[in-house]
């Protein structure tokens, strides 16, 4: 299940970056991710009370707090850049340059999670960066 949840993301994200591209014309990066925010906010918030998870709130641990709020920062910095890059290039040079996310966090992964880096994984990094060159060059 998680395979399915993992490709609608990547479906999400491409359409992100194209809405995003259109809706960005003619207006301040940061006030755009200001309101895409806004959005994600309302959006999560809604699942949050449609699923009834609201009463776990207070049982989150203070470094569960603490990681997620660090994950928010890093959120919003990432949206920030992202939603700038945007509006001054172009979206398909910068959403694969964006989806080297993927190789930097295998990397952070095996140093910081202590993750296996399989022949695989390295392959597949390579793979990733090496696209994402050509597609940008």
């Amino acid at each position: 299940m998680w395979f399915v949840f993992a490709l609608l993301s990547a479906v999400f994200a491409a359409a992100t970056s194209i809405l995003a591209k259109v809706g960005i014309e003619g207006v301040n990066s940061n006030l755009a991710t200001a309101i895409r925010t806004i959005v994600v906010l309302a959006a999560a918030w809604g699942m949050v009370f449609i699923t009834g998870a609201q009463s776990g709130i207070t049982e989150i641990p203070r470094k569960s707090w603490i990681f997620l709020i660090l994950s928010g920062l890093a959120t919003g910095a990432s949206w920030l850049c992202y939603y700038r890059a945007l509006q001054l290039g172009e979206a398909s040079k910068v959403a694969p340059i964006d989806k080297l996310s993927v190789v930097i966090t295998v990397i952070l992964a095996v140093i910081f999670l202590h993750e296996q880096l399989t022949v695989k994984s390295v392959i597949g990094c390579a793979l990733i960066a090496a696209g994402t060159l050509v597609m940008v060059l």
